[in-house]
């Protein structure tokens, strides 16, 4: 009875290694399991024992598949079928154009099928789809000597294509102290959108609208509407580092500023500014390792209208660092700088917020 058992389980076990992909090391170490992808640099092969192997494809001598992959050569040429690296030359069995040969280092791309299909499916994603992104959330409370509560909460999703890119954020503070005067201690609300379209590997078009509140500068709304073009100075894997520039239209309202003490009367009064500056900027997009992300940017938007030396300027510096697949811990600095604040109000704000990061990943 045993043996009408082995019989079967030996064929699984014979079908199972007669279909799958052999990968065959210069040490002479065979693995056995299913070609993912490659970069020309590195292979991904998924294996039953052990998950997913990273191979230096330096370190490898041969490699024959069953099922077809999808190979990208530097001539910019693709070709797809099963495929066999053998003595530096990689033959790929088409089925229309019969054996594809070229040397192995000539190879930029590998893909198998599910690979292809979901690169493919996000070069052009529908706008409910392909969002990439993430909530932070930061809330403190002390009691005691002091009388404090922060609560911190930002925002931020992209939908990225082959050659075009929708960010949409949103960020606001708020901080009351009980024992100060005024209790209310921070009150800023930001948020916007941009599309950026690229018309060359290089250069980009970009527009934007961009919304704050702060109560604090009695500012109860300022819009920009801003048009530009941007450069794109590093651009690759690890790093993003972009310079733009552009023509912006600003409307901003301030409310009345404080009570001066003992009279009915304000400090200064509510004011409503329309004008036409310029918008330069500096964006950095770095990783920093396997988990670590840093984010850094530069704004200044200097009035076209008024010539008296009037401007804005924002900085942001932050990091977002990975726990796991969902959560991360967010650390945010930023300074917000206005030249011409009401009478009463301080010109700089000064912000530090840290909290959990929940990201979100595209949904296909």
């Amino acid at each position: 009875m045993l043996r009408h058992f082995q019989l079967p389980i030996l064929a699984c076990l014979f079908s199972s290694l007669l279909f799958a992909d052999q990968v065959t090391l210069k040490n002479g170490d065979r693995l056995t399991g299913t070609v993912v992808k490659s970069d020309g640099k590195t292979l991904l092969l998924h294996t039953d024992a052990a998950d997913d192997v990273t191979l230096k494809m330096d370190a490898i001598q041969d490699i024959k598949t069953d099922a077809q992959l999808h190979v990208t050569l530097k001539d910019g040429k693709s070709a797809v079928g099963p495929v066999t690296i053998t003595d530096g030359k990689i033959e790929i069995a088409t089925k229309s154009s019969g054996t594809v040969e070229a040397a192995k280092d000539d190879v930029t791309l590998i893909r198998n099928d599910a690979e292809q299909a979901s690169y493919d499916k996000s070069l052009h994603p529908g706008l409910l789809h392909g969002w990439t992104g993430g909530t932070t959330v930061g809330f403190s409370v002390a009691r005691g000597n002091s009388q404090t509560e922060n609560l911190a909460l930002a925002i931020n999703a992209v939908h990225p294509t082959i050659n075009s890119k929708i960010t949409l954020y949103e960020s606001s503070i708020y901080t009351r102290n009980d024992l100060a005067s005024p209790s209310i201690v921070a009150n800023l609300t930001t948020a916007g959108l941009r599309y950026d379209h690229d018309l060359t590997p290089k250069m980009f078009a970009f527009g934007a609208a961009d919304f704050m509140s702060n109560a604090l500068q009695y500012l109860d709304l300022r819009q920009v509407y801003t048009g530009g073009l941007g450069y794109h100075a590093i651009k690759n894997d690890n790093t993003i580092l972009d310079f733009l520039g552009g023509v912006n239209y600003t409307h901003e309202t301030y409310s009345n500023g404080a009570r001066i003490p003992g009279t009915g009367a304000f400090v200064s009064y509510g004011v409503t500014n329309r004008l036409v500056a310029l918008t330069l900027g500096e964006e950095l997009n770095k990783k920093l390792g396997k988990s670590t992300v840093l984010t850094q940017n530069v704004y200044f938007y200097p009035d076209l209208q008024k010539y008296r030396g009037e401007y804005r300027f924002t900085f942001s510096f932050g990091t977002v660092t990975k726990i796991n697949k969902w959560f991360g811990w967010q650390n945010q600095f930023g300074d917000i700088y206005v030249s011409n604040p009401p009478v009463g109000a301080k010109k700089n704000d000064v912000l530090l917020t840290t909290g959990l990061n929940i990201a979100f990943t595209p949904q296909q």
